[in-house]
């Protein structure tokens, strides 16, 4: 890593000293987001409302924009059309339709929806062949079942990674993650609000994935923090915990910024259909650093942590290890 460093191996970055500004922008962003959330909802897809999924590959390479507003006109709401990897495989997303309570049809409105949007496809390529890959419906039913799987996943998964951490350091260290991953969830979830990208269960696994990504860099630090407990009997623990925050700042920074090097490689050449997990991952490793160095550490610092045995170092000489 010599010459990769983005922070000089002895820095001595005073960050314990920002944490009543941290802890202010954090509870803002946790409130906003919780109002966001509130006031205007998640914009949720077929995965969670239910519809139909049609993925096709048309004979000629079409013009997203005009048979949008063709299959909008149709009147069965909002339909979505995305390209899919190539510029002529298309997705097409219907929303649920639901059935009047004087409906004597025998035939399903899903079914009869999907009917109409295969003539208006024909009529808009003038009867070219088009090649349907799949059509796929997920029932409202199931979409509410996928919706509170989605839920149990987000909640156990931060309940077991409380859990871990509380058997690996102590049951404080394990309250401050929890906090800090938390803090990261919401924000991400305000964040899809906000924008009214659509929430799925890519999403879902992007937030997993994030609470995945921080806790690693939680623990980086946290292991130096208990370590240097060990070490430094004497040291207030301000500069314990600067100390400490210091030596793993070099290394959170570096990975947090080839993760992201990846990721937006990922959402300028991966197309419309990852575009929104790839998006939720690239804000989530910028707010899970942000929390692994400004938020779970200085909550630490609110506990009352017990310093373990000392180390066998010269006491009075005490000068923290390079990293």
């Amino acid at each position: 890593m010599r010459g990769l460093r983005f922070i000089p191996q002895d820095s001595n970055m005073n960050i314990i000293g920002l944490r009543y500004v941290a802890y202010l922008f954090s509870i803002l962003l946790a409130v906003v987001s919780i109002g966001i959330i509130a006031e205007r909802g998640l914009n949720m897809g077929i995965d969670f409302t239910g519809g139909t999924v049609i993925e096709i590959r048309t004979p000629v390479e079409p013009n997203l924009e005009a048979l949008r507003s063709t299959l909008n006109d149709l009147g069965f709401g909002a339909i979505s059309i995305q390209e899919f990897g190539r510029a002529d495989d298309l997705l097409i997303r219907l929303p649920e339709q639901p059935k009047p309570a004087d409906w004597a049809e025998e035939e399903e409105p899903n079914t009869i929806a999907i009917e109409l949007v295969r003539e208006t496809l024909n009529e808009a390529f003038e009867g070219q062949a088009i090649d349907y890959r799949r059509v796929e419906f997920v029932g409202p039913q199931v979409g509410e079942e996928l919706k509170l799987r989605g839920l149990y996943a987000v909640i156990f998964s931060l309940l077991g990674i409380m859990v871990y951490i509380w058997f690996r350091f102590e049951w404080q260290f394990g309250v401050a993650a929890i906090i800090a991953l938390a803090h990261d969830a919401i924000a991400t979830i305000g964040l899809f609000a906000f924008t009214q990208m659509e929430f799925n269960l890519s999403t879902v696994a992007a937030i997993l994935m994030i609470a995945g990504y921080s806790i690693n860099d939680t623990v980086v630090v946290f292991d130096r923090i208990r370590e240097n407990l060990r070490k430094y009997k004497k040291k207030p623990l301000n500069d314990l915990f600067n100390i400490s925050i210091n030596q793993t700042l070099s290394r959170t920074l570096m990975t947090s910024l080839t993760t992201l090097l990846a990721l937006v490689a990922l959402y300028v050449f991966g197309g419309e259909v990852i575009r929104g997990f790839v998006y939720a991952l690239i804000f989530g490793i910028v707010i899970g650093t942000y929390s692994s160095i400004f938020v779970a550490s200085p909550i630490l610092l609110l506990m009352n942590i017990k310093r373990g045995a000392p180390a066998e170092v010269n006491s009075k000489n005490e000068q923290p290890e390079a990293v």
